[in-house]
């Protein structure tokens, strides 16, 4: 059940199999529809993360025994659980954070792809071996879990992206801690209750809150092993730098600047659709949004033409209203940063075809922004370089392909990127030389399913094995050769 403001409820820690208060101060979580207060958040201290790392520790001695068959059990069960609660999944999630009740769903089947991957875990943890590599010796090779690992996952998928961790360190043989963005605490929480019946052993996977001081004390604690983290830039570097030097394994995701490059072949009106979709879907608070459009040629006029026309014409409101187009942003904080960037590329001398603080003027009520085009942008501007997380498209005219590839490749980030054509020699050339770990032909997000890695380039990545797909059990286990002679 959803909390409201007049029965806001404090939320706690799940530690060792068990649902416990903090010591730790209370932070009001809102509804970003309307500021109004759901829930009150505890930040953990150091030594509350000491004792949710040491249960950790102490679950996985056993944990690590269980056969991989029957660890995997747990998630056929988990998966049927959040198929029954996906719809109460979803709305949670679009109260806490803004997404629409459609793009919330979206996200809930991603997380539940997820776990239907880790389930195959008996097959995609296998070793490899030879017979006789010299006379009467066999060689093999297997994969055994790390120990403890721990997730601190963003706010803009807090049911997916938790999901590209825990289910694949767990099936592993791991246990897992995982501190979630202290901004949408109560997706995680229901989510966990759904393990939590769906019979996993205490301590095998736990749930913390907090800021900086939890995140700080995850990574220097000497059981945790490895770490994964989805965030900002700057964060993800911090992050790798600090647990790598602790000796850890470490994932880092960071931010982007996607570029979608439309072709004067490409089909408009397909493209329009997907470009919305891509830079103004879940309010452009995603790392794979689409926010910079380099349009080669005369296609300019006519595609921003009709982007202009459907951005304004886009329903931004009440994200559990279904003609809603976009919701809010998460906090009145993080519009006001994205605020600040509007009025940068205005300073820049960027031309603003639609204005999105014209929707925020009119709304007074939750932390709404229209959605934003700004036209005769230079790659040299702060708001085609830097990562804005919020629904702002930013267009770069160019006269060719080569132009277009340049400008993409000059960029620091390496998500991912798409082009619009109809060219199949194109289509290659550019993905070919593309310096992006994602690419999209036609697509306007160009998200990777469960069993592909989520392969970011650049700033977009510190690390070398991605989250999901093969690259997450390689992340998640360690690998051990053997060599027999049986005399």
């Amino acid at each position: 059940m959803i909390a409201t403001a007049s029965d806001a409820r404090t939320l706690k820690f799940y530690v060792g199999g068990r649902w416990e208060p903090s010591a730790g101060a209370l932070h009001p979580i809102t509804n970003p529809s309307n500021g109004e207060a759901i829930a009150q958040l505890p930040y953990a201290t150091a030594e509350e993360i000491d004792r949710a790392v040491r249960r950790a520790h102490e679950a996985f001695l056993k944990w690590r025994e269980v056969t991989v068959v029957d660890r995997v059990q747990v998630f056929y069960r988990y998966k049927t659980l959040l198929e029954t609660h996906a719809d109460e999944v979803a709305r949670i999630l679009s109260t806490e954070n803004g997404k629409t009740l459609d793009d919330a769903r979206g996200s809930v089947r991603r997380a539940i792809q997820m776990v239907e991957v880790a389930c195959g875990m008996p097959s995609l943890m296998m070793g490899y071996s030879l017979d006789n590599v010299a006379k009467e010796i066999d060689c093999q090779t297997i994969r055994q879990p790390l120990g403890v690992c721990a997730g601190i996952t963003p706010f803009n998928f807090p049911a997916m992206v938790p999901m590209w961790m825990y289910p694949f360190a767990i099936a592993c043989g791991n246990t897992f801690v995982l501190k979630p963005s202290e901004k949408v605490p109560l997706t995680p929480t229901r989510m966990v209750e759904l393990l939590e019946d769906a019979g996993l052993p205490p301590g095998v996977f736990n749930l913390v809150h907090g800021d900086k001081v939890a995140v700080d004390a995850l990574l220097h604690h000497p059981l945790v092993r490895a770490v994964s983290f989805v965030g900002s830039s700057p964060v993800a570097k911090y992050i790798y730098q600090t647990a790598a030097a602790q000796g850890k394994r470490v994932q880092a995701l960071g931010g982007a600047k996607n570029h979608l490059v439309v072709m004067p072949d490409a089909d408009v009106d397909k493209s329009v659709d997907a470009i919305m979709g891509s830079a103004f879907g879940a309010a452009g608070e995603r790392c794979l949004a689409g926010s910079v459009l380099v349009a080669v040629g005369e296609v300019a006029k006519v595609l921003l033409d009709r982007l202009v026309s459907k951005a304004r014409e886009m329903p931004v409101g009440d994200p559990a209203d279904p003609g809603t187009g976009m919701g809010p942003l998460v906090t009145a904080e993080h519009r006001r940063r994205v605020v600040g960037y509007i009025e940068k590329g205005v300073a820049e001398g960027a031309t603003p075809l639609c204005d999105g603080r014209k929707v925020m003027e009119q709304k007074k009520d939750g932390f709404y922004l229209g959605p934003t085009i700004f036209d005769n942008v230079t790659p040299e501007m702060a708001i085609a370089r830097e990562e804005i997380f919020g629904p702002v498209l930013s267009v770069i005219r160019v006269g060719s392909l080569d132009e277009a590839v340049e400008v993409v490749n000059r960029s620091a980030f390496g998500n991912t990127t798409s082009i619009f054509t109809s060219d199949g020699k194109a289509a290659r050339e550019f993905a070919q030389r593309i310096e992006v770990g994602m690419v999209g032909v036609n697509i306007g997000v160009a998200a990777p399913m469960a069993f592909f890695p989520f392969s970011g380039w650049k700033n977009s990545f510190f690390g070398d094995l991605h989250a999901h797909g093969r690259d997450a059990i390689s992340f998640y286990t360690e690998q051990k050769v053997i060599m027999s002679r049986w005399w």
